[in-house]
């Protein structure tokens, strides 16, 4: 368990019925996306993504040919 996680359960023994509530119902959907083996992206992810794609259609990205070329010259290193 991280020491963030552990901070912020600890602080959340101190409030409220009503938010420790929402903290499990928040908790249990997490759970479920995680056995369920869904992921849902945040959006600093989807930002990368999109940052990514553009870049494709921008013709921004090596081509295959030349990552084996790097690949090539470090192998024989």
């Amino acid at each position: 368990m991280s020491k963030r996680l552990k901070d912020v359960l600890e602080r959340a023994a101190g409030w409220p019925e009503w938010a420790q509530r929402d903290l499990v119902e928040l908790a249990d959907e997490i759970g479920r996306e995680v056995d369920a083996g869904t992921y849902r992206p945040t959006r600093e992810e989807l930002r990368k993504i999109d940052e990514g794609l553009a870049a494709v259609r921008r013709g921004e990205i090596a081509t295959d040919e030349e990552v084996e070329a790097v690949f090539a010259k470090y192998r024989r290193a």
